[in-house]
């Protein structure tokens, strides 16, 4: 009999707030964490806006100033979210067995700030002025490495590396470990640092980015006949997954059980997804099948929804051919937080975990002109309460890969 896997710690640092709490108030108020470019002058970029994270949060409340110092700010958001996720979880790391709880952790780049910047070094002052934590403080896998340390996890431990994707597939990585007996608790989600002037230069010049520069506000825009990019974002989204009957047997409290995952690749081309949604529809229609369940199930999908103009067409496309004109909800949250690339999924999965729990659908904002091929799909634009059972999140990547995860509620 195959082992249920339910969710019991939720944690998230966001543009929208620095915890699960006020990052959802936020959505549900229809509010925008989109500004200008705050932390150095963008002025030579054609896109100089990204949902920065906010002011109130301090990484030295959880870390030593001298650690933190030596720590990319990728690893610093995910510490951050973790220790929210295990608050909330009430989990005890010195009361479990920790060769069976493991960290599988989501980033796109990872340090790429500390790359740029000891690059920089290595460039005007030498090879023997490069930091001796260069190497650590930059390597994708250091912030599963790092929270391993602090908690004392002595499971799986390692890092998904699929662009946009990549905390979706750390999440149904960790789904698969429990689920296959290898861990009990797994500790998954996603981190992203990419608020750098490097990281926004390459984005600018494939022109993936709104250069909508003078309306911070309503610059993303998915779904939108106007939509021109995305809006790069930050931060970090943890999840502590548990094994059902061992969530019970400590009285845990249960947000939801993570009921299907499904992963494809869309084999088509390094930036663009198919016209039709292939990819999509097959993984959606995937997770759908890996959770038993039916489509008329899923009430509510927190779609991709980047505010790119091929990408959101092609995905309403694909929801369109599985569920049909009378599906579900879906709604884009990137309208509201941006983008955070290796963190979105985790960050979103977050977000369609509280509707479901609470069953309230958060609002794609300043969709104000349909584009023609998303006029298929039932997309809401303000807060809406319906009774929901199952939620889906889709989460797609540059180079064609695709995942998706499906909540429902515990029973």
């Amino acid at each position: 009999m195959e082992r249920r896997v339910v969710v019991t710690g939720l944690g998230a640092l966001s543009p929208l707030g620095k915890d699960v709490n006020s990052t959802w108030a936020a959505l549900l108020e229809g509010r925008s964490g989109v500004r200008r470019i705050s932390r150095w002058d963008p002025s030579g970029m054609s896109t100089q806006l990204a949902a920065e994270l906010p002011d109130d949060w301090d990484i030295t409340e959880l870390m030593d100033p001298k650690e933190a110092r030596r720590t990319d700010p990728f690893a610093q958001y995910a510490i951050w979210a973790a220790d929210e996720a295990i608050k909330d979880s009430g989990l005890d790391p010195n009361s479990i067995n920790c060769e069976k709880a493991g960290i599988i952790l989501g980033s796109g780049i990872g340090g790429i700030g500390t790359f740029e910047n000891q690059v920089r070094v290595f460039l005007e002052r030498g090879p023997r002025r490069v930091s001796p934590f260069f190497i650590t403080m930059m390597i994708g896998d250091m912030a599963p490495g790092l929270l391993a340390i602090k908690y004392g996890f002595k499971g799986v431990n390692y890092t998904t590396v699929s662009a946009c994707a990549s905390a979706g597939h750390a999440i149904g990585c960790a789904l698969d470990a429990i689920r296959n007996g290898r861990a009990d608790i797994m500790l998954t989600g996603g981190s992203e640092a990419p608020i750098i002037p490097i990281s926004i230069a390459g984005f600018c010049a494939n022109r993936a980015m709104t250069v909508r520069n003078d309306e911070p506000d309503r610059a993303s825009r998915p779904f939108d006949a106007d939509r021109d990019g995305f809006i790069m974002g930050e931060g970090a989204g943890v999840l502590i997954l548990e094994e059902a009957e061992h969530a019970k047997a400590r009285g845990a409290k249960i947000y939801a059980e993570v009921a299907g995952f499904g992963a494809t690749a869309d084999a088509f081309h390094i930036t663009a997804p198919p016209e039709d949604g292939e990819g999509a529809y097959r993984v959606m229609k995937l997770c759908i099948e890996d959770a038993a369940m039916q489509p008329n199930e899923v009430g509510y999908i927190n779609a991709h929804g980047t505010s790119t103009p091929v990408g959101d067409a092609s995905e309403c496309r694909a929801i369109e051919r599985l569920f049909g004109k009378n599906g579900p909800f879906i709604s884009s949250t990137k309208s509201a937080m941006g983008h955070l690339l290796g963190a979105a999924a985790a960050v979103e999965a977050i977000v369609t975990i509280k509707a479901l729990q609470n069953n309230i659908i958060p609002p794609t904002l300043n969709l104000e002109n349909i584009d023609e091929g998303c006029r298929g799909v039932r997309i809401v634009t303000e807060t809406t309460k319906t009774e929901l059972s199952a939620t889906m999140s889709n989460s797609f990547g540059f180079g064609g890969h695709n995942c998706s995860l499906l909540f429902r509620k515990f029973k």
